[in-house]
């Protein structure tokens, strides 16, 4: 028995997927104690979208380090920030025409989350949140509220409360717009939803089985909320940070959410770091209302504004990952014509992909198959039946290709 079995808690998840103890990575690849590499199409569950200790971030890291740069700084005014602040409005903010605030809450994606909801709430004086079915947004109760997955939801221990569930696109027959149902109730005032402070949506729900919103799908929301008067939330923390192509994922469908809640990926580095982004006449916080011991993580703001630097500058990276995305597709169209009926689909945008398998015992045999030939997938979706690809952005087009083949070899080997 390892120290892992006798003094960590069963809580752990991925560490029983992939029975391995990792000592070194980087770029697309891990390795293991014992010297053995694997090709790595998990990124750290999205947090990793530049790779493993990518040599640009580690090099500007480490020279902060190395200059005894600040290390916490709770929301004291640092160098490291100010320079996050002014590269993040410089490359992302002001070339896409947006005037948000920016709130450091707690270095994690729930906590955005979190305060999202607490400002949306705050702002209009209301309580309800609607999300949607299959969807994710965190594991602290506020965001478990809004999340679907049932055995996530009961882990809460008490009654999720002060939320309310609509169809994700595809989920029903909905009408031209996708939204036929929830307009009827809020139309209805004889319908029992309460009119709601704020809607929450991912343009791809990634931990609910890569399920992808069409442009029109996401607009017709958007107009909705205007229509309803309710504030537009859209939860990039796994599908921003450049993951579907362009740097924020609601920008294929030219929408303006009223806040948008980022992390993962924000450092670049794997480091914590999360954002709250909201229309400047939202910004009603009182100082301190909602904050956290480490929000100032700069560490992780100086690789964040080292990644904004060496990958936002122009839209080289976001041609990179639409032409990565292409070579994904191509490769599974052709897996799925040689599974026939084993495969349900396939859907993803830019470099986030799922395979959904008629039968989720078949994708979690692929998984475990693909392990054992050195590639890290992991599954999603409702029943576990989706192989979700998340590779970093920077990796390439022969490291596709070899882990596209071992996907394939996988999944034809465990039918």
């Amino acid at each position: 028995m390892s120290v892992f079995d006798t003094l960590e808690s069963e809580v752990r998840s991925y560490c029983r997927a992939w029975p391995a103890v990792f000592d070194r990575a980087r770029g697309s690849r891990l390795t293991d104690e014992g010297g053995r590499t694997y090709l790595d199409f998990f990124a750290g569950a999205g947090a990793l979208n530049y790779g493993h200790n990518n040599p640009v971030l580690k090099r500007a890291l480490l020279g902060y380090l190395d200059d005894d740069g600040i290390t916490h700084g709770l929301d004291m005014a640092t160098t490291a920030k100010r320079a996050f602040l002014e590269t993040f409005q410089n490359l992302v903010l002001s070339p896409r025409g947006l005037s948000y605030k920016v709130m450091f809450p707690g270095p994690t994606g729930t906590n955005a989350v979190e305060a999202a909801l607490k400002l949306a709430r705050k702002a209009t004086g209301r309580t309800t949140v609607v999300s949607f079915t299959h969807s994710f947004h965190g594991m602290t109760l506020g965001a478990l509220a809004v999340t679907g997955n049932a055995r996530k939801r009961g882990g809460a221990g008490l009654p999720l409360a002060h939320a309310a569930v609509m169809p994700y696109e595809g989920y029903l027959d909905a009408g031209p717009s996708g939204h036929r149902w929830f307009e009827r109730l809020l139309s209805d005032p004889g319908s029992g939803l309460d009119h709601p402070a704020a809607v929450i949506v991912e343009t791809v729900q990634g931990e609910g089985g890569v399920n992808t919103a069409r442009p029109e799908w996401l607009r017709a929301l958007a107009e909705l909320c205007v229509r309803h008067d309710m504030l537009l939330i859209v939860d990039d923390v796994q599908m921003g940070c450049g993951r579907t192509g362009g740097f924020f994922s609601f920008e294929e469908a030219g929408i303006v959410p009223d806040i948008v809640t980022l992390s993962k990926s924000i450092s670049g580095y794997g480091l914590p770091m999360a954002l709250c982004l909201f229309r400047p006449e939202l910004d009603l916080w009182e100082p301190g209302e909602h904050n956290g011991t480490f929000r100032g993580n700069n560490p992780a703001f100086v690789t964040a504004t080292a990644a904004l630097d060496a990958y936002w500058a122009d839209r080289q990276t976001e041609k990179e990952t639409l032409a990565g995305g292409e070579q994904v597709e191509e490769a599974l169209c052709v897996l799925a014509r040689r599974l026939g009926d084993a495969v349900a689909g396939h859907r993803g945008r830019g470099l986030v992909w799922g395979v959904e398998f008629t039968e989720p015992a078949h994708a979690a045999r692929t998984c475990r198959r693909a392990f054992e030939r050195g590639l890290l997938l992991e599954t999603s979706g409702p029943y576990g039946e989706v192989v979700k690809l998340l590779p970093p952005l920077t990796t390439t087009s022969e490291d596709l290709d070899e882990g596209l083949r071992i996907l394939a070899r996988s999944a034809l080997d465990t039918r």
